[in-house]
């Protein structure tokens, strides 16, 4: 298998996967906000998502570490296809109400952690197999992300007014489905070759290998304010995301086509600071970098509709968040994965990333609450200022300043570790 192999497929599966749940991300909050016209039900529906998905991919990190990142993927992409597909047939045949959407969405986010980690978890293992740069697979990959972010929400838009939101729901089973037989058909399986031991070891147990990358996680600094920063922020994001902008959309008199041309915008320009991170990141100043891009993407997304600007003003506060935001995961990706040792990829990346979206089930929740409370627009501002704040992490807390750092511990083990190849 040619050396590029294995990552042009998981680029290939990445795209399949986010483009169908960039999707959903629209239709189902769109399908609550229509048919109940309630911001907290909405806000209810995305946390009874996000809930079990964090939960999920906290604990799956020793599966994966144990089962391999590809078999795991692959079971929880093929399961997700008959979950997802029950709700277009479900509402084709009048039988969604909430009582029935709410459970089928838990499952999506059950099945969704630990596919999204497994998925994840491959990206050491195939940037030492591509011999280049671990910045510059990250970076590719971000910008691979945004672009099936961008026509994931384009589509959307177009194909929830078309069909409706249940219906459009089909094509994210599919795209699920193709992710599943890329993995299976293009990406290697990976092991380790096992250090020699003088005797057998009996192998630890599934929670002291949980317990084992939590102790890791928890007495690295860097990567605690890491989790601190990005699980707040992922909470403003998620309420913008699932009540603030579809309400504000609504209100304006606009339908799912402007949604979902507003997330195809952020997410478009996102593919230039996706790109230049990809191609110049290991040279970039990362703290610096990534400070900046924070500020630009958070406040200024909030404060413009808050101030009912014009549509061609939020148009462009969204391509400047979005260039912004290209930036932050490969910066994040790469930061992260030199801090950990080989061994705990798996269940440290899983774990990091969980605690990362911690928060991201009470984001709706909050949004819809606040909206009821105070208005749309005092709820935009309220949540745009303590973004702000947020952001201005890295100024005031002394940890990031290793940000720039690779863990000595991770260093020292990557170092002793032999990558082989099985055809699992």
């Amino acid at each position: 298998m040619r050396r590029g192999g294995p990552f042009l497929a998981l680029a290939a599966a990445e795209t399949f996967s986010l483009s169908g749940t960039r999707l959903s991300t629209i239709a189902i909050p769109w399908l609550v906000l229509s048919t109940t016209g309630s911001p907290v039900l909405t806000g209810l529906t995305a946390m009874m998502e996000m809930l079990p998905y964090v939960i999920a991919k906290a604990l799956g990190g020793p599966l994966i570490d144990r089962a391999g990142a590809k078999s795991i993927a692959i079971i929880c992409d093929t399961a997700s296809v008959l979950v997802v597909a029950l709700v277009p047939l479900l509402d084709l045949f009048g039988m969604l109400g909430m009582q029935v959407l709410l459970p089928l969405v838990f499952a999506m986010g059950v099945l969704r952690g630990p596919s999204d980690a497994a998925k994840q978890a491959m990206v050491p293992d195939i940037a030492t197999l591509a011999n280049v740069p671990l910045e510059r697979v990250t970076g590719v990959a971000s910008a691979i992300e945004r672009l099936a972010s961008t026509a994931g929400a384009a589509g959307a838009g177009a194909l929830i007014g078309l069909i409706g939101p249940g219906q459009a729901l089909l094509v994210n089973a599919a795209t699920f489905a193709a992710a599943a037989l890329i993995v299976a058909a293009g990406i290697p399986g990976t092991r380790r070759a096992p250090a020699p031991e003088t005797r057998p070891v009996e192998r630890a147990s599934y929670l002291e290998d949980l317990r084992e990358g939590w102790r890791f996680l928890r007495g690295d600094a860097v990567l605690v304010s890491i989790v601190a920063m990005v699980a707040v922020t992922n909470l403003f994001d998620q309420a913008y995301h699932a009540v603030l902008l579809p309400v504000w959309t609504r209100d304006a008199g606009h339908g799912p086509e402007l949604l979902g041309a507003m997330f195809a915008a952020f997410a478009g320009a996102s593919i230039a600071g996706a790109a230049i991170a990809a191609a110049i990141g290991e040279r970039m100043p990362r703290l610096m970098v990534y400070t900046v891009a924070f500020l630009l993407t958070g406040f200024p997304r909030f404060l413009v509709p808050a101030l009912d600007a014009p549509i061609g003003l939020v148009f462009a506060t969204l391509a400047i968040a979005g260039f912004a935001s290209g930036f932050l995961n490969p910066i994040l990706s790469a930061v992260i994965f030199e801090r950990i040792p080989k061994p705990l990829t798996g269940r440290v990346t899983a774990l990091n990333t969980a605690l990362c979206f911690a928060l991201i089930p009470f984001g709706g929740l909050a949004g819809g609450a606040l909206i009821s409370a105070l208005g749309l627009a005092a709820a935009l501002f309220l949540m745009g200022i303590a973004y702000l704040a947020a952001t201005l992490a890295p100024l005031a807390l002394k940890s990031f300043r290793g940000f720039d750092r690779a863990s000595p511990e991770a260093s020292s083990s990557s170092r002793g570790q032999a990558l082989q190849l099985s055809d699992r």
